[in-house]
C-alpha cells in the first residue's frame, strides 16, 4: 500500500474509532488499539510532512500555542435567550407565538438547557474550518486550535450535510471528568475549580492546545444556521445533526402542546440530578422553522424560543456584615459579606442586597441568618430571612447617608431605587470605574491594561480620567510596580491601537448613564458622528428607535457637562474614531424617514 493510501486509511479508521467512543459511547476497539493506531499515524505524518491535514486524528492530541484569541464577527448573530421560571410566563409565551402566527397549529421541542461554554462551529464541504466563542454574540474569539482537540467535535461530516452552515452548541464537562480533574489538583496540593461550567470555559482560553486535550471536555450541539440547509424542523435538525457525526443530546422531545411541554419540564426537573452534566432548565422551540421565521427577534433573543429556568438552589448561611460598593456612575450597592456557603457548586462569601427599599422590605439585619440563592444560577442574592434564628440584641439595619469613599452626602432621585454619590468628578471609584469601563473589551478593549493597572496608575497621579491614557509615556510608567520594559510598551501599543475601534464602541465607553452596546450603536446609527449627538435636543432623541426619556435626559445631561465636553474634544484630538466610516454609511438614506406603513394579518 502507498504511503499516502496507508494515511488516509489510518484517518479514516481513526475518525471512526473516535466517534463510536465519544459520540456514540460504543467503542469497538481497546484504548491501547486506539492509542498504537494514532501513534503510527503520528510517525507517518512527520515522517512525511507534505500529506499533512489540519484536521487529521492527530491534532486531538494539541500541541499549537495561542499568545492572542483573535476576535472574529459571527456570520449570523449569536441571540441570548429569553427565561422564564413560572408555568404562568410559559403560558403567556406560548399565547403570544400563537397570536403572531394567526393562531395556526404550532408544536414544539422541548431540549435540556445544558450549562457550559457557548460556541459556534463552522463547517464548509463537510470539513470542520473554525470555532469561535458566543462573545457579545455579535463577534467572539477564534478558539478553533483548543476546540480541534475536544474528541466530540467532528472534523469531517458524513451523509447529506449542507455545503456550508455553523452549528451552535455548549461546550460542557461531565461531572466525572470534573471530579477527577480536582482529586489530581488536591493531590498536587493545588486548589480544585469551583464548578464545570467556569472550568469549561476557562478551558477554551488556555494558550496550550495540548493542555486542553487533556480535559474531558464535550460539545453538545443544539441549531444549525445557515440557508439551503434542506432542513423543515428543530426536531429534524437535531435528528440530522446526528446522522452528520454530531454529538446532540438524547434528551430532547417532539411536543403537540404546552401540556406535553410542561409534563418534560416537570420530569426533568426531579430527574436532573442524575444527568451527567450540569443542567438548570429546559429549552422550548416553536418547532417549524418556517414558523420560527414568521416569528423572527427581539433586539436580543429570538421570539421563538423560551428558556424555562429550574428553581434555583437555596442555602442557609450567616451574614456577618453589610459595606457599601460605589458603582461608576455613583450608584451605591449594599452588599451582604457572608459566612462562605458552598450554592450550586460554588463558595459564595457575598451576595447583593440591590437597594434600601430591598433591606427595608425583607427586615435584614447583620447577625441574621439568611436564604441565598443564586438569581438564574448566576448571582447570588438573599430571598429572606430566619427570624427565628435572629439574635436578642439584633439592630435594624440604617443605610449610610454619606459615600463611604469620599464622604459626600447620597442623592435619592424620586422614583430612582437607588442612592448615589453626585461627586462624580472626585470620588475614587467613580473616576477609576468610567476609566475601566472605557477600557473594557466591549468599548476600547485596550490590550496591556487592566483594572489593577488603572488602579495603580489613579492611585500614582498618572491619570484622573481616560483621556489622559492617551499622552502617556514609557518613561512615566517603568518606575511604577510589575511594570517591566515589554509591560510598559504593550501598554502604549495597545491604547494606540485602540484608536482604531469603530464609533459606536467609543460611544458606548464614553460610559453615559443608561447607554449599553445596544443604545450606543442605535445612536451611532441614527447621528453618524458625535458632533450631531452632542447637538441633539430632548425631542430629537426620543424620536430615535428604543431611546426613551430617562436615556435621553441622560444623552443631553452628559454633553451639557463641560467637563464631558473637554474629554471628548481632546480624545478627538488624540485620533479616535467619533463617526460612522464611509463602509457604515454606504448604503444609508432616509427614503423611508417619517413614513408610516400598516401592515394587516400575519406579516
Amino acid at each position: 500500500m502507498k504511503v499516502k493510501e496507508q494515511i488516509e486509511t489510518l484517518r479514516e479508521e481513526l475518525r471512526k474509532h473516535n466517534y463510536n467512543y465519544y459520540v456514540l459511547d460504543a467503542p469497538v476497539i481497546s484504548d491501547f488499539d486506539f492509542d498504537m493506531k494514532l501513534k503510527e499515524l503520528q510517525a507517518l505524518e512527520e515522517k512525511y510532512p507534505e500529506y499533512a491535514d489540519p484536521n487529521s486524528p492527530t491534532v486531538r492530541v494539541g500541541g499549537t500555542v495561542t499568545k492572542n484569541f483573535e476576535t472574529v464577527k459571527h456570520e449570523q448573530r449569536m441571540y441570548s435567550l429569553d427565561n422564564s421560571y413560572s408555568k404562568e410566563e410559559l403560558l403567556e409565551w406560548e399565547k403570544r407565538v400563537h397570536k403572531n402566527l394567526g393562531n395556526t397549529d404550532v408544536t414544539f421541542t422541548c431540549e435540556l438547557k445544558y450549562d457550559g461554554a457557548s460556541i459556534s462551529l463552522s463547517y464548509e464541504n463537510g470539513v470542520f474550518l473554525k470555532a469561535v466563542t458566543r462573545g457579545d454574540g455579535f463577534q467572539g474569539d477564534d478558539v478553533t486550535a483548543n476546540v480541534r482537540t475536544i474528541k466530540s467535535v467532528p472534523l469531517y461530516l458524513k451523509d447529506d450535510y449542507p455545503s456550508k452552515f455553523d452549528i451552535r452548541g455548549e461546550i460542557v464537562l461531565p461531572f466525572d471528568g470534573f471530579n477527577k480533574m480536582n482529586e489530581e489538583r488536591i493531590k498536587q496540593g493545588e486548589d480544585p475549580y469551583m464548578n464545570p461550567r467556569n472550568t469549561a470555559a476557562g478551558s477554551l482560553k488556555l494558550q496550550d492546545s495540548a493542555l486542553v486535550a487533556e480535559r474531558p471536555l464535550e460539545c453538545l450541539l443544539y441549531t444549525i444556521v445557515g440557508s439551503d440547509l434542506g432542513i423543515s424542523s428543530q426536531w429534524e435538525m437535531l435528528n440530522k445533526a446526528r446522522k452528520w457525526g454530531f454529538k446532540v443530546p438524547e434528551i430532547a422531545e417532539e411536543c403537540k402542546n404546552t401540556e406535553e411541554v410542561l409534563a418534560f419540564i416537570e420530569h426533568w426537573d426531579r430527574e436532573r440530578h442524575k444527568l451527567p452534566y450540569e443542567t438548570d432548565g429546559v429549552v422550548v422551540k416553536v418547532n417549524s422553522l418556517q414558523q420560527q421565521e414568521e416569528l423572527g427577534y427581539t433586539a436580543k433573543s429570538p421570539r421563538w424560543a423560551l428558556a424555562y429556568k429550574f428553581k434555583a438552589e437555596q442555602v442557609e448561611t450567616i451574614l456577618e456584615k453589610i459595606t457599601y460598593q460605589v458603582g461608576r456612575t455613583g450608584a451605591i450597592t449594599p452588599v451582604a459579606n457572608l459566612k462562605p456557603v458552598l450554592l450550586a457548586g460554588t463558595l459564595v462569601k457575598r451576595a447583593s442586597l440591590h437597594n434600601a427599599d430591598q433591606i427595608s422590605k425583607l427586615d435584614i439585619r447583620e447577625g441574621d441568618t439568611v436564604f441565598v440563592e443564586k438569581g438564574g444560577e448566576i448571582i447570588p442574592k438573599i430571598v429572606g430571612v430566619d427570624f427565628s434564628k435572629r439574635p436578642t440584641n439584633s439592630v435594624p439595619t440604617h443605610y449610610i447617608e454619606e459615600c463611604p469613599e469620599c464622604h459626600t452626602v447620597l442623592r435619592r432621585k424620586e422614583g430612582e431605587a437607588q442612592h448615589f454619590c453626585p461627586n462624580d468628578s472626585g470620588c475614587p471609584p467613580q473616576i477609576t470605574g468610567r476609566i475601566q469601563h472605557f477600557i473594557s473589551r466591549k468599548a476600547m478593549d485596550i490590550e496591556g491594561l487592566g483594572s489593577e493597572t488603572v488602579e495603580l496608575l489613579f492611585k500614582e497621579g498618572l491619570i484622573e480620567n481616560y483621556a489622559d491614557l492617551y499622552v502617556l509615556t514609557k518613561e512615566q510608567l517603568i518606575p511604577l510596580e510589575r511594570m517591566a520594559d515589554k509591560s510598559a510598551e504593550n501598554l502604549i501599543a495597545g491604547v494606540k491601537k485602540s484608536c482604531d475601534i469603530p464609533f459606536e464602541r467609543v460611544l458606548f465607553g464614553l460610559g453615559i448613564r443608561y447607554v449599553g452596546e445596544t443604545v450606543a450603536k442605535k445612536l451611532a446609527k441614527a447621528y453618524k458622528n458625535i458632533d450631531a449627538l452632542m447637538a441633539a435636543s430632548m425631542d430629537e432623541l426620543i424620536k430615535v428607535d428604543e431611546i426613551g426619556e430617562r436615556i435621553a435626559e441622560s444623552v443631553v445631561d452628559f454633553f451639557e457637562n463641560e467637563i464631558n465636553i473637554d474629554l471628548v474634544n481632546r480624545l478627538k484630538e488624540y485620533g479616535l474614531q467619533f463617526s460612522l466610516t464611509e463602509e457604515q454609511l454606504e448604503g444609508q438614506t432616509e427614503k423611508l424617514k417619517d413614513k408610516i406603513f400598516v401592515v394587516s394579518g400575519v406579516f
